[in-house]
């Protein structure tokens, strides 16, 4: 049996069963060791420049494996992608991408790429940093409000597609003649977001790690500032903006949680009345369901956190007309005096003296010598041995 080190250093594996890829979006192959799920379908999933993927039809039963170079149909001539994904995964991928072969076009596999489809792919890929300078320049020259972000030639060289991103919309037929007569190629105007503009060019997050829409997001939902609110984050549009300057994704991940959660909770808007003062909200622990309330509406004074159970019997109680006389419950008051939780160092790394006990340890042997050598007088280390008295 054939084996090959994975790329993503996870150990060895079955050759064209890899963990991870240099592709972006790459997807792992959990059933590639399963060699009956390679014939549930002829469908394979092809990659091409960054996050674009195709699925093709294998009519002529070429044995693929993941990581194959591979010439597909395309209109016109063919493109040149690498295979990303076999056998019944495929069909789960199509599912999830609302890929209809019944009434979507169903485009084939020709071969796997001989090397002379490779020159030529190589070649084109060459062209696409310059083409996509002098596309900027020309769009700049016509006056039109577009950037374009990136550009993608085919693997047989006969098309480019413009990858842009516009606010408005952009006639751009005149673009279009001035890039068919500069480059003498078939040219595709494809318009995508700031988001899909991020995922296609990559980086790396504040958090440290890939971007989530290169390494394995393909839908976009909307995100608002509310995710944000719901959550206690600052509403500071520095810290709340991504790569592509919109509000970041991973605000949403955890937002149906923290919903969940705040249901049980009382409105922030409520406000409490004491015989004292009258209290407003001012933040919220909503996983410990502890609420801190402030005398000021606008700044925290005379901060006091409370349960959420302690602040629905004084709203209850305030709607009845009643007014305890303070936020604070005297039962919970007793059990704290009762048993007071202090902070205890287990582990002693915050003392500042932890290490002197070992400085007086290994002194100590050094003494000991020195003891010794002063109670011996015939020791030659001896200061006050005679021998060593100065002569009269």
């Amino acid at each position: 049996m054939d084996y090959k080190l994975d790329i993503g250093g996870y150990g060895m594996n079955k050759k064209g069963c890899k963990n991870a890829s240099s592709k972006k979006l790459s997807v792992y192959d959990w059933m590639c060791d399963l060699p009956e799920t390679e014939k549930d379908t002829d469908f394979v999933e092809v990659q091409f420049k960054n996050t674009r993927k195709g699925y093709f039809l294998n009519s002529n039963k070429i044995p693929l494996e993941k990581g194959d170079m591979v010439a597909v149909e395309a209109s016109p001539g063919h493109d040149i992608g690498e295979v990303t994904l076999i056998g019944r995964l495929v069909l789960a991928q199509m599912k999830k991408c609302k890929f209809n072969p019944e009434k979507m076009e169903i485009k084939r596999v020709y071969r796997k790429a001989k090397d002379s489809d490779m020159e030529k792919y190589h070649e084109a890929k060459a062209k696409e940093q310059n083409t996509m300078i002098k596309s900027r320049q020309i769009a700049e020259d016509l006056k039109l409000d577009m950037k374009i972000g990136d550009v993608e030639y085919q693997g047989d060289g006969n098309k480019a597609i413009f990858y842009y991103i516009a606010n408005e919309r952009v006639d751009f037929r005149q673009l279009i003649k001035v890039f068919a007569e500069t480059f003498r190629i078939r040219i595709e105007m494809k318009q995508i977001g700031a988001r899909q503009e991020a995922g296609r060019i990559g980086g790396i997050g504040p958090c440290g790690r890939e971007l989530c829409c290169s390494k394995w997001m393909k839908n976009f939902c909307s995100v608002s500032t509310s995710a944000a609110r719901y959550q206690d984050i600052s509403l500071n549009p520095q810290k709340l903006a991504g790569q592509c300057a919109k509000l970041k994704c991973c605000m949403n991940f955890e937002l149906d949680v923290y919903v969940d959660a705040t249901k049980d909770l009382p409105s922030k808007e409520i406000q409490l009345e004491t015989l004292d003062s009258v209290y407003f909200h001012f933040k919220t622990d909503v996983f410990k369901a502890l609420i801190t309330y402030s005398t000021s509406p606008t700044f925290g004074a005379n901060l006091i956190t409370i349960s959420a159970e302690r602040a629905k019997e004084i709203i209850a109680m305030n709607k009845k007309g009643r007014k305890p006389e303070s936020l604070t419950d005297p039962k919970e008051e007793k059990a704290s005096k009762a048993t007071p939780v202090d902070y205890e160092n287990v582990v002693g790394q915050d003392s500042l003296t932890r290490f002197d006990n070992d400085k007086k340890k290994r002194n100590k042997p050094r003494n000991k010598r020195n003891n010794r050598n002063q109670r011996n007088p015939k020791n030659p280390n001896n200061p006050n041995n005679g021998n060593n008295a100065p002569k009269q």
